[in-house]
């Protein structure tokens, strides 16, 4: 038994009961009430059967769940039709060879196929039979669907004419079906070979895919002429204003009344198909072309028909090309040559149409205003369900000539049922249930249409016209959104995919249709209607569908927005460049020389003039028309479009068009920012932080503008886009600005200051290029002094500076390593020195046994130059946190002054109470192991916020994870204790270079060994803290040290290395100045003040000395 027979059988066992006296059904009538969609008295033609039949035959109940049963079997067969037309979900036995010689003998001898005496031709069939029957029984099951369909419809329905649309497209669809002699032929095969004899259904269902090998030939056969009429046309419709609520004033109160409610919102393209009450369509013409000829009127509608459309749908994108099917059928038949060039002249039709964005929003759009104010159409209709349907109801029933019992109960059913109704429902939210009642007037319309019945519906047509109007009624209280699929489903166009592409591209390139893109996405929640209960298998694949194609027109609406957001963040970065203090030397210069210019000579002519800034804002005319005004009103065109809905669903997915602008939004502004930086590797260029921070806020203002436009969270974009940026790599993958800004300041700026090409000035706070030719390509004061270490700090943030400590400290570390290993060469030699420093004669004669002692000098003042871009970074990181938090930074101030190394923290403790809860490592009992710990922890607090510390967090840290393979602690703190010992001794070997001169207007040195004293003071507290020994004790020493060394170079008769003896001495102030550990009175005591004050005086000067030009007398 087919699926079709096995449902069917089991509804005819569930319809035992009957109609109750309230309208309540049984299980199967509540189930498939729903779908009893036929209207009005004249939907069913008179059938010749008695009253009895009538009753027992229950033809209500059997029609609508054929209805719904015919569907799920023309899905059925287009889902085979598909999977056999694909190569890849074809099954798998028609495309083996070993099968060929089979499918062939099944094709050329179907249905007569016989299997006991073709062993030769069937015998891959038979190895392999209980596999294909496994495989093939659903395939043949939904054929012998098509059959049982066919013969029930052909017997029982043959004058219902939704079911003929369906029958007819079923059986035009079988044929299409390439494979189905080969599927039905192979699996009754398998059948017989398995269980020795066909399949019960085969034979009949072979001859009714003989016969219909041509469908429409077969099918003229099977149908004669009905009815004759079609509705009204747009422009009937327009002249009687029906679509106008203000048409007639005085009747805008009164209730709406039509009699033909329920044909009003059936689509053109289904009257086209069906023949119901009054209409004739395609296809009954088609079927039934006998009255063309020999009617006028029905030749008149055939011609309305014929120039709706070129093809009428079968079922999804399965068409029927009406124009030539019916060319072809009608040139075959004689006396119809007439009818063959009505078709040739109704061919007139458009290909194309830009407004249908338009069309499609607007649908939409009323389709959401129903559901929004689902309430208030559900008030109006019940009451007048309640207060008018059920009063003339009661009257019309009151006043019929003759009321059989059966009839009287239903319709008093009707009467009831509505007078019960009250608006506290709807306020309650109660479900209504109306499914029974409209099966009820089902029947009433089988019982009273058969030939012998008492009542006859057709002389009664007031009463037909109330229950189609009670019908509509119900259905706008418990099927509202049936009744929007219904009139307004464009879930077709999921099988039409790239029609449905080509209009969106369509409507992306016309700008006055650019808001009603949205609708394409919207479209795709109506797929999920395509799906069926009878082809389940579809879901998925639908479902892929929807939300692909959801998901890409949603992609590029925000693609075209972020970028036209973008182009306009361009535009007001140019306006905003203008007003840079760059610019403004022209018009000062030009200010300044006026009268020069007018006296030496005229201004040149053509000579263009620089437009000032906002001179962009002033039109003599309004039509003038910029890029920013197309820009905007782009820009506006689809911020309307992307704000239309702030979400929806497709197939159980919530979709959010916000979420998809803001990640378009966010990788686009990422990128926006790292192109504006500007950063070529090649030549070593990137912009300004200072300019890159300013086209920044241009961009960043304008996307802020646009919080109400867009409706999309703009501050979580910027903040998302500004944090990803200050690490290393954005969520995309790719570099970002801290990472460029960081490899220039290292590969470019910092690499020229070791060099010595680039020089560190205190006294203007920034690295100063010196004149060399070829040796850069930029002025390094422009991207090191305050203003561009503070716009640096605003670019990257905390996390993006602490990204430039690390790698700056990573450069560090390594020359660290340098050193220590220099140092363990001259172990033995500075293990004698440091006894012995004081002895001048042994001294003379162990400094020559020192090798690299230039060496170490030169690395040590590689570490400050990095140390002291570092301090310059910090600093203007502590401004830019100060002005951003400034009452955080004053506790976090505090708290650093009252924490050094020796400090007691439970004297803290009672200084700063309200600080000692947030920070978790500050607990209430500290031992003294762990007091450099919290040290630690609270200078890197302090150093996050830009603060400088007396022991740099990061530097010990980075030393830390230097780890020796075979060395101990003790033997590191001995290295340590001795590179400072090398770096004291090798001091006065910085006198023998000429660019050790003391410069006062840079307040340092041409080969920046004045950053030796961070070098100095910052090592040497990272390695002692390391080690957890007492700071101030070794740099007292080192200072000795140096003290002697310079002393005795004093007593040096070379003058070639006492050349810059007195700038070289300065060192020695700078290195107390630079540290916190040491005071002027200790460096009184081993190095004296009076040669700090000569040398003072005789490098100031030589240096006045050096700026006398050679010809002054």
């Amino acid at each position: 038994m087919s699926q079709l027979q096995r449902q069917q059988e089991d509804q005819r066992t569930n319809q035992a009961g009957f109609l109750h006296p309230e309208g309540v059904t049984t299980q199967a009538e509540s189930v498939w009430g729903e779908q009893a969609l036929l209207f009005g008295c004249s939907s069913l033609l008179v059938i010749i059967m008695s009253l009895t039949s009538a009753y027992q035959h229950k033809l209500a109940e059997k029609l609508t769940i054929l209805n719904d049963r015919g569907q799920g079997v023309l899905i059925r067969m287009y889902n085979i039709k598909k999977t056999c037309s694909d190569p890849k979900s074809k099954p798998p036995f028609l495309l083996e060879k070993s099968m060929e010689s089979s499918v062939k003998y099944i094709n050329k001898k179907f249905p007569n196929l016989d299997v006991r005496n073709s062993t030769q031709h069937l015998g891959p069939v038979h190895r392999e039979k209980a596999e294909i029957i496994r495989f093939l029984t659903n395939y043949y099951q939904s054929f012998v669907d098509v059959m049982e369909f066919r013969n029930l419809n052909f017997d029982f329905t043959r004058s219902y004419l939704d079911l003929i649309v369906t029958y007819t497209s079923v059986i035009l669809l079988l044929s299409r079906v390439e494979d189905r002699r080969v599927l039905i032929g192979m699996y009754n095969c398998a059948h017989e070979m398995l269980h020795g004899h066909s399949d019960p259904s085969f034979a009949r269902l072979g001859q009714m895919v003989l016969e219909y090998d041509h469908p429409l030939k077969k099918l003229t056969e099977e149908f004669g002429p009905h009815t004759k009429a079609r509705n009204q046309g747009a422009e009937q419709w327009r002249s009687a204003q029906l679509l106008s609520l203000i048409s007639t004033p005085p009747a805008m109160i009164n209730p709406a009344h039509s009699d033909t409610m329920a044909c009003e919102y059936l689509s053109v393209e289904v009257m086209e198909r069906w023949i119901i009450s009054e209409s004739v369509g395609l296809v009954g013409f088609l079927l039934c072309h006998g009255c063309l000829n020999a009617n006028s009127q029905c030749q008149k509608l055939w011609k309305l028909c014929l120039q709706g459309s070129l093809y009428i749908t079968l079922i999804r994108e399965d068409v029927l090309q009406v124009h030539k099917v019916t060319e072809d059928l009608f040139s075959s038949l004689k006396g119809y040559g007439k009818r063959v060039a009505d078709i040739k002249e109704s061919k007139e039709y458009m290909i194309a149409n830009r407004s249908i964005a338009e069309l499609l929003f607007l649908l939409e759009e009323i389709r959401a205003l129903v559901r929004r104010h689902i309430k208030v159409v559900q008030q109006y209709h019940l009451q007048y369900l309640a207060r008018f349907d059920a009063l003339v109801l009661s009257d019309i029933i009151q006043n019929l000539s003759v009321c059989p019992e059966e009839e009287s109960v239903i319709m008093s059913s009707f009467v009831s049922t509505l007078s019960s109704l009250n608006l506290k429902q709807v306020d309650s939210g109660e479900k209504f249930e109306f499914s029974g009642l409209r099966l009820d007037w089902f029947r009433l319309q089988a019982y009273t249409s058969v030939a012998k019945a008492p009542l006859h519906l057709h002389e009664n047509p007031d009463l037909a016209k109330v229950m189609n109007l009670i019908v509509f009624h119900s259905q706008m209280l418990d099927s509202v959104e049936k009744v929007l699929v219904e009139t307004s489903d464009l879930s077709t166009f999921c099988f039409h995919l790239r029609t449905f592409e080509k209009m969106f591209a369509m409507t992306l390139e016309e700008p006055t249709m650019l808001r009603y893109a949205i609708a394409f996405p919207l479209i795709c929640a109506h797929f999920v209607h395509c799906t069926h209960e009878m082809c389940p298998e579809e879901y998925p694949h639908l479902k892929n569908h929807g939300l692909h194609h959801c998901n890409s027109f949603l992609e590029e609406l925000a693609k075209q927005t972020s970028n036209c957001v973008l182009e306009i963040c361009a535009e007001q970065r140019n306006l905003s460049e203008q007003l840079l203090p760059k610019h403004c030397a022209t018009t000062i210069s030009k200010a300044k020389n006026k009268k020069t210019m007018k006296q030496r000579q005229a201004p040149r002519k053509g000579e263009p003039e620089r437009d000032k800034p906002g001179a962009e804002s002033h039109r003599k005319n309004r039509s003038l028309v910029t890029n920013m005004d197309k820009l905007h009103q782009h820009l506006m065109e689809l911020a309307l479009a992307m704000n239309h809905v702030h979400s929806f669903s497709v197939f159980e997915h919530t979709i959010f068009p916000s979420e998809y602008l803001s990640s378009h939004l966010e990788a686009r502004l990422n990128r926006a920012i790292v192109w504006l930086a500007g950063y070529n590797a090649t030549t070593q260029e990137i912009l300004r932080p200072s300019e890159l921070l300013a086209g920044v806020k241009a961009y960043i203002g304008f996307i802020q503008s646009l919080a109400q436009v867009l409706g999309a969270d703009v501050c979580r974009v910027i903040r998302n886009a500004l944090l990803q940026q200050t690490q290393p790599l954005d969520s995309c993958g790719e570099q970002t600005i801290t990472t460029l800004y960081t490899n220039w300041y290292l590969e470019s700026l910092l690499r020229q200051a070791s060099s010595g090409t680039i020089v560190l000035s205190p006294a203007v706070q920034a690295f100063v290029s010196l004149p060399r030719e070829g040796e850069q390509n930029f002025s390094a004061e422009e991207f090191s002094d305050v203003s561009e270490m503070r716009a640096l700090a605003e670019l990257l943030g905390p996390y993006g500076m602490k990204f430039l400590s690390e790698n700056l400290m990573w450069h560090v570390t390594s020359q660290i390593m340098e050193l220590k290993k220099l140092v363990v060469e001259n172990m033995d030699t500075l293990v004698q020195i440091r006894s012995n420093f004081s002895k001048s004669d042994l001294m003379s004669s162990l400094l020559p046994q020192l090798t690299g002692a230039e060496n170490v000098l030169k690395r040590m003042t590689i570490i400050g130059v990095i140390l002291s871009f570092r301090a310059m970074a910090q600093e203007g990181l502590r401004e830019v946190f100060s002005s951003h938090c400034p009452f955080l930074m004053g506790p976090i101030e505090c708290l650093k002054e009252f924490v050094t190394p020796d400090t007691d923290i439970k004297v803290f403790s009672s200084h700063c109470p309200f600080l000692m809860g947030p920070i978790e490592c500050l607990k209430e009992f500290v031992t003294p192991d762990t007091d450099i710990k919290v040290t630690l922890s609270i200078f890197e607090l302090a150093s996050a916020a830009g603060v400088g510390c007396d022991i740099d967090p990061s530097l010990v840290a980075a030393i830390a994870n230097l780890k020796a393979d075979s060395s101990s602690p003790e033997e590191e703190y001995k290295v340590a204790c001795l590179l400072l010992i090398f770096l004291a001794v090798s001091l006065p070997l910085l006198a023998t270079d000429s660019s050790s001169f003391y410069s006062i207007e840079k307040d340092g040195y041409n080969n920046n060994i004045h950053c030796l004293t961070k070098a100095i003071i910052q090592v040497s507290a990272a390695l002692f803290t390391l080690y957890n020994k007492n700071i101030e004790t070794h740099l007292k020493e080192f200072l000795v040290v140096a003290s002697v060394s310079l002393l005795q170079l004093g007593q040096e008769t070379d003058k070639l290395k006492t050349r810059n003896r007195d700038s070289i001495s300065l060192l020695m102030r700078l290195v107390v100045e630079e540290s916190s550990f040491l005071t002027l009175d200790m460096l009184e005591s081993c190095f004296p003040y009076v040669l700090l004050r000569n040398a003072y005086r005789e490098v100031s000067r030589a240096f006045h000395l050096n700026r006398v030009p050679a010809n002054t007398y």
